[in-house]
This record gives structure tokens, C-alpha cells and sequence, in this order.
């Protein structure tokens, strides 16, 4: 199985690092247009970071050096720039504190999945990604449907207490944001913001991988005003 360095680093790191945040941002207008923001910052691991990229290998897999995940980020990059209903690509990374950002504007969310889809498929190069298959958001007008691709990580059972505990410390964090104000939602765990154009789920990577579908939600908006 051919796996890019970037891609590499992430397995290797998620499956090794206790203590993570991460905030999946999406904006939506009433055209569908929007903006996806998503930040993953890895900061409070950073020494094991540092102590995993000093190794050659690491539990029979090649761990990638800096400068080669640096290039598959560029190359990420690239190739969302070149699909079409994608402007604005932002794509930032501190291998200081180990804080990776990425943000670009969509014409529809349509577009949007397509585009990583098939952005993911190229930079791995691998023609069967059955996650890949999933929708993890659907945008009708007047409602929007959402959750997250399915989590990956399932080697929390290796880990230690202590590991589980700081992993139970670190923040998911998923944001929908709108241009009219929010009806209602069917996640009791989601709170509404104070003026009613965004809904906010937050919940812990250990949780996550338990059950990806805590943060599913669907969100219905008010009636456009003529």
C-alpha cells in the first residue's frame, strides 16, 4: 500500500499521541457557498512528536522526515487549488508547535466533498478508499445534514491508562455557521450560539473514536425573509 509521508505522519502520530485539538470550522451562506476552516494543533505532544521523528521506523512503519511531509502538504495544496468551485487554498504548518490549518472557500458542498475526495485519492494514491465513499454533509437550502469522515484511529485499546486519560483531556470541536438564524437542531449534546447563527459540538478525541457519530447533526435554518 503506497501512503504518502503527510498522510504517514498523521497514522503514525494519531495512533501515538495522547493529547490533541481539533475544530472543524464550516461557514455556509444561503447560496451554499461557505468556507471550510479545519485545524488540527498537537502542540501539548510535541516532545513525543519530536521523539517519534527522531526514529527511522516505528512499529514496522517508515516514519516520514519533515522535510518529506512538507512537500506532500504543498502538494495537497496544489492539487485543491486546481479543483474547480475551490478558491482562496490556505494551507499553514508550524513544525514548532506541530499546528496544522487548513481553509479554503467553496462554491457548493457538493463541490466541496468532491474536491477533498478526490484530492485525498490522488496525494495517497490509492484507488480504494472505502471511507472515501462516505457524505459527511448534505446542504439542501433550509437544512444541513453533517458529520465527519469516518475516524480511523482504533489503537486506543493499546494504549495506556494514562494515555486514555489524556486523550479524554484533548477537544473535537465542530462549528456550523450560517447567514440566517437557526431554527432548531436534533443533537441534544449542541449548543446555539448567542445569536443564533451557529451551532457548536464539542466533545474529546478518545470519545470520537468510540463513536464517530456523536457529533452527527442536522440543522434546520428559519425561512429566508423576502
Amino acid at each position: 500500500m503506497k501512503i504518502t509521508s503527510f498522510i504517514a505522519f498523521l497514522v503514525i502520530v494519531l495512533s501515538f499521541t495522547s493529547c490533541i485539538e481539533i475544530i472543524d470550522d464550516i461557514s455556509i451562506k444561503n447560496d451554499g457557498s461557505g468556507t471550510l476552516k479545519y485545524t488540527v494543533n498537537l502542540s501539548s505532544s510535541k516532545i513525543k512528536i519530536n521523539s517519534i521523528l527522531a526514529l527511522d521506523s516505528l512499529d514496522g512503519r517508515k516514519v516520514p522526515t519533515i522535510a518529506e511531509i512538507q512537500e506532500n502538504i504543498l502538494s495537497f495544496k496544489k492539487a485543491l487549488e486546481a479543483k474547480s468551485g475551490i478558491s482562496n487554498v490556505l494551507l499553514d504548518y508550524n513544525f514548532t508547535d506541530y499546528i496544522f490549518k487548513l481553509q479554503c472557500d467553496f462554491t457548493n458542498v457538493t463541490v466541496l466533498q468532491t474536491a477533498l475526495k478526490e484530492v485525498i485519492q490522488e496525494v495517497s494514491k490509492e484507488k480504494n478508499i472505502p471511507e472515501l465513499e462516505e457524505i459527511w454533509l448534505n446542504w439542501d437550502g433550509t437544512k444541513m445534514v453533517r458529520s465527519i469522515p469516518e475516524i480511523t484511529v482504533k489503537k486506543t485499546k493499546d494504549f495506556k491508562q494514562e494515555d486514555i486519560e489524556l486523550m479524554k483531556q484533548g477537544n473535537y470541536t465542530s462549528i456550523s455557521r450560517f447567514e440566517r438564524t437557526v431554527d432548531k437542531f436534533d443533537n441534544a449534546s449542541a449548543t446555539l450560539s448567542k445569536n443564533k447563527m451557529a451551532v457548536m459540538i464539542r466533545t474529546n478525541p478518545y470519545a470520537l473514536t468510540q463513536n464517530s457519530n456523536i457529533i452527527e447533526n442536522t440543522i434546520y435554518l428559519t425561512p429566508i425573509k423576502n
